[in-house]
């Protein structure tokens, strides 16, 4: 059994959309990371997206770990022209593609920028391909909010709309094994 120990990145503090801009994480609660490290399995192998948002956090969960290459397709969602708007800006600018972004999520994409299933795609493939490197092994995957979705949608076999009700926070843990029957999401949002 391969297990995907998604964590999101630590926070930003950001109030507008950020998903390839790279914007550091305030990684000052140490007592938060402590938990999440002593949750973490201790022979994980550790994977990041090349943000140095999660690149950083990965860093700092990787000192019992083997740390793998960072891997820009688990990047976030490219928002193309909304990143670094906020959410008023952006629906104020494009308010009907702004609503059938959220609403009917899957082949909308915002100016520039890539749909659910693009990204998925992009995500899927970077993950097919840690399985077949490292199959068997718990991998500790630090990324990001549309990053995770993406993935526990794949497991629990949701559609993006029913992915983005779930709440993903920063510094937690979502759980996704594959075995021989296929995915399994063991747990969502955990927060040591």
């Amino acid at each position: 059994m391969t297990r995907f120990w998604w964590v999101r990145h630590g926070p930003t503090h950001t109030k507008a959309f950020a998903g390839w801009r790279d914007i550091p994480a305030d990684l000052s609660d140490t007592a938060a990371l402590e938990r999440l490290n002593a949750h973490l399995p201790k022979g994980a192998l550790v994977v990041s997206s090349d943000l140095i948002r999660a690149s950083a956090t990965a860093d700092a969960l990787s000192a019992t770990r083997q740390r793998l290459p960072h891997a820009a397709a688990l990047r976030e969602f490219d928002f193309g022209a909304w990143d670094g708007l906020t959410f008023d800006e952006v629906s104020t600018r494009w308010p009907d593609l702004s609503r059938q972004y959220w609403e009917e999520p899957g082949h909308i994409a915002p100016p520039g920028g890539e749909s659910w299933i693009a990204a998925e795609g992009r995500i899927a493939g970077a993950v097919a391909a840690l399985i077949a490197q490292h199959k068997g092994r718990d991998i500790v995957a630090v990324a990001h909010f549309g990053t995770i979705l993406t993935q526990y949608a794949r497991a629990g076999g949701l559609t993006p709309y029913q992915a983005l009700a779930q709440r993903i926070d920063n510094l937690s843990v979502t759980s996704l094994a594959l075995g021989s029957d296929g995915w399994r999401v063991d747990s969502v949002n955990h927060i040591p």
